[in-house]
């Protein structure tokens, strides 16, 4: 079976860890959960969904201090880890490689091992600082994937905007959730 590590920081945009979530057990991909503390707080306020409810979404759980789990091992192997939404803080430890989470310490060891890591970077506006960060991971292997909406699909809801990011962020995996709108499927220029 196909693994791949999902992480949740505590960025605004909980929604589009659950759609994650939802979206890879339809496609049949064994999940890795672990959510930041942070993330506890926005899943709440957000989804109104409590942390058991998220667990209950995953096919597998750790806590955020669990830094003995399986995925903080190279040899643990999966295809890859999306932190969505990533918060620039968890997105500023992967970079340094000097990890205080799980969830870190996961994104960093996907490094390493050369995997996909796909972090969906939830802030705006961003500082040169920021954009210095995400430079160098890009550089060192991540894919930065901010969660912009495509309006060329014409949304109806929100729910339809996040169907799309999770959609396009898990192409980056080779998965095909085939539930969202591809420019020239469908769409044509006006």
């Amino acid at each position: 079976m196909t693994k791949i590590v999902v992480g949740i920081s505590g960025a605004s945009g909980a929604a589009l860890g659950v759609e994650t979530l939802k979206t890879l057990r339809i496609l049949g991909v064994e999940t890795h959960l672990v959510v930041s503390d942070a993330a506890r707080q926005t899943l709440a306020q957000e989804c109104q969904l409590s942390l058991d409810d998220v667990r209950a979404l995953a096919d597998h759980w750790y806590p955020a201090n669990a830094i003995g789990a399986a995925i903080a091992s190279g040899s643990f192997k999966t295809m890859g880890m999306i932190v969505a939404p990533c918060s620039i803080r968890s997105m500023s430890e992967i970079a340094t490689g000097v990890t205080s989470t799980l969830l870190t310490r996961a994104a960093d060891v996907t490094l390493k091992e050369r995997r996909r890591l796909v972090l969906l970077v939830r802030e705006s506006p961003l500082h040169t600082g920021h954009l210095k960060t995400m430079a160098e991971l890009s550089m060192m292997g991540a894919i930065i994937a901010p969660p912009v909406p495509a309006f060329y699909t014409n949304p109806i809801s929100v729910q339809d905007i996040i169907t799309n990011i999770v959609g396009r962020a898990l192409d980056l995996f080779d998965l095909d959730a085939g539930n969202w709108s591809r420019w020239g499927n469908d769409q044509s220029p006006t």
